[in-house]
């Protein structure tokens, strides 16, 4: 199988390949043509179908794993295939499990060293806490490790929450050493859960998209619902404690314009939304750069997510 991280500009294509995603668009001219992401466990493809009312482009929908004929070219430094024939594959002529894009990291190790950090928490409430979804219930813990912690923005893939949630903690944790204002227990605590809510408010895989319920009440406030219904049944859980750690979940955005409810008010609040800030956008970066042929460091174009012209470092 030749997987989308080994494609280059100039090569001819004919693989199967999950259609992620599927939409009619128009070009400037008023012509119709397709756009399509297309994905394998290695990333995701952008792919143009220029005429799809011609011969040899079948029907197929999204989430359709389907075979397509076509050319590797470049769009704004980004790789892009040009789809020239396209049929819906039969169950048979593929495997399911080369099409989920999986953490590049060993995902029981990532759970080890993340479930690692509760060993050293020394309040009781808090350990207890985290202990009662991290340690004893497991099908949490099998959720949380297949789960992705985005749609499309970072760690779009099986392992991403795990991946991305550690890399928050790493950080928290070195913060909380640096800086003896932050109170470590409560901001490693909340750096573990801040995201936990995205177990609902994402599909899992292959659909990996948003629920209803996502939709309607969005991963910070249904996170921090379930750290309330899970305190609720621990007795003697401080009332002052409760607040400071839901407060963390609601405010990692760290600005109400990026969906947080709340502002910081904590110096763990600020903290977190720092960490979680910093990993999503070097994963972001790090994925905008995976298409990106090695060696080149021209100019990739403009990148929404960054406001910005982007490109990657000189060696």
């Amino acid at each position: 199988m030749h997987y989308i991280e080994t494609l280059r500009e100039g090569e001819r294509v004919n693989e199967i390949f999950l259609c992620k995603n599927k939409q009619m668009a128009m070009t400037k001219n008023g012509k119709p043509y397709e756009s399509l992401i297309l994905q394998d466990k290695t990333g995701t493809l952008d792919a143009k179908i220029w005429e799809p009312g011609s011969q040899g482009i079948d029907d197929y929908d999204k989430l359709d794993y389907i075979n397509v004929y076509g050319d590797v070219t470049s769009f704004q430094g980004a790789l892009q295939l040009n789809i020239k024939r396209v049929r819906k594959a039969q169950p048979g002529e593929y495997d399911p499990k080369d099409y989920l894009p999986v953490s590049r990291f060993d995902i029981d190790k990532m759970y080890a060293e993340l479930t690692g950090y509760i060993k050293d928490m020394t309040n009781p409430y808090l350990r207890r806490l985290v202990s009662s979804f991290f340690l004893e219930d497991d099908d949490f813990a099998e959720r949380f490790k297949f789960h992705s912690a985005a749609k499309s923005v970072h760690h779009g893939f099986v392992g991403g929450l795990l991946e991305h949630t550690l890399g928050v903690t790493r950080m928290s944790s070195y913060f909380a050493d640096t800086y003896p204002i932050l109170n470590k227990d409560l901001l490693v605590t909340a750096a573990m859960f801040h995201d936990i809510g995205k177990l609902q408010e994402l599909s899992r895989f292959p659909e990996n998209d948003y629920t209803d319920e996502g939709q309607l009440l969005g991963h910070i406030m249904i996170g921090a619902m379930e750290v309330k219904e899970r305190i609720a049944t621990i007795a003697g859980f401080p009332e002052k404690l409760e607040h400071e750690l839901v407060h963390c979940i609601l405010a990692h955005h760290g600005e109400l314009e990026y969906g947080s409810p709340k502002k910081p008010a904590l110096a763990e609040a600020v903290a977190l939304s720092f960490a979680d800030n910093i990993d999503a956008k070097m994963e972001t970066m790090r994925e905008a750069f995976s298409n990106v042929p090695e060696g080149n460091t021209d100019w990739l174009g403009f990148n929404r997510l960054f406001d910005s012209n982007i490109r990657m470092t000189s060696k």
